[in-house]
This record gives structure tokens, C-alpha cells and sequence, in this order.
């Protein structure tokens, strides 16, 4: 385990209050493991902009909307140099759930995952990156 730094931070005392209310909701057992989230989630955040990431593009869809599988596919085939694969799941009898998991530059990694979440009959799109580098450089996070 890296060696830990103790700091001291003035707060606004409602705006301590309503952190301590949202981590509470989160789950944590201390503010300090909130702070190291929250730190790691900008830094990876940081570096998602310029970087290399990975990612998933979470949709949802209508499968009935004409071509749009295809189009799912072929879009996909075009970017084949970030796709690492794919997890296709019926949920109903109309809706699909596709998640795409991604590699790649993160302009290119966005530039897909706004383009498929863009095509007519996509009904929920998102997308979620993050800097693998950075990530295990700075954080040793225990389960």
C-alpha cells in the first residue's frame, strides 16, 4: 500500500453536511475514501480528454426501427480499431440492450459513441471512459 499523507481541508459547514448525507447514501465509511474517489474521478477524468481510454457505450433500442441493426453493426465495422466487442441483450419484446466496449484515442472513442447514439431509434445512449493508465498509477483501491 503507498504511503498515506494526512491533509486538513475547511469546509462550508452545509456543505460538509450535505456531503456527509450523500456519502452516507453511497455507502462509505469515512470521508476519506470518499475524498480519494472523488480526487481519482477527476484525475481520470483529466485524462480521459487527451488520452487513451477504454470505455462502454451503453444502448437501448427499438429493434423494430427499420435498419437499425445494421446500422449498429456497420457503424461498428467502421470503427473496428476501437471496438474491443460487444454484449447484445433482449429485454423485451421490442427493446435490445447492446453495450460496446471500447479502445481507443478518446476523440475517436466519443466520435462513435455519439454516432451511435445518434441513430434514429436509439432510445437510451451512453457513454462511459475512463484512462487505464491512470487508474492504476494513481489508485490502490481496496474491494
Amino acid at each position: 500500500m503507498a504511503e498515506l499523507s494526512r491533509i486538513g481541508v475547511s469546509i462550508d459547514s452545509d456543505l460538509l453536511h450535505r456531503f456527509d448525507s450523500y456519502i452516507a447514501g453511497k455507502g462509505y465509511e469515512n470521508r476519506s475514501e470518499a475524498f480519494r474517489d472523488l480526487i481519482r474521478d477527476r484525475l481520470v477524468e483529466s485524462a480521459v480528454v487527451a488520452g487513451n481510454v477504454v470505455g462502454t457505450v451503453t444502448l437501448i433500442y427499438d429493434h423494430h426501427t427499420r435498419l437499425l441493426p445494421e446500422k449498429l453493426t456497420d457503424l461498428q465495422h467502421e470503427y473496428h480499431d476501437v471496438v474491443i466487442s460487444t454484449l447484445h441483450a433482449h429485454l423485451d419484446h421490442e427493446r435490445c440492450l447492446e453495450v460496446v466496449i471500447l479502445r481507443g484515442k478518446s476523440k475517436r472513442v466519443q466520435q462513435l459513441a455519439d454516432r451511435l447514439i445518434s441513430i434514429k431509434g436509439v432510445q437510451h445512449g451512453r457513454l462511459v471512459m475512463s484512462s487505464p493508465e491512470v487508474v492504476s498509477r494513481h489508485t490502490h483501491k481496496h474491494g
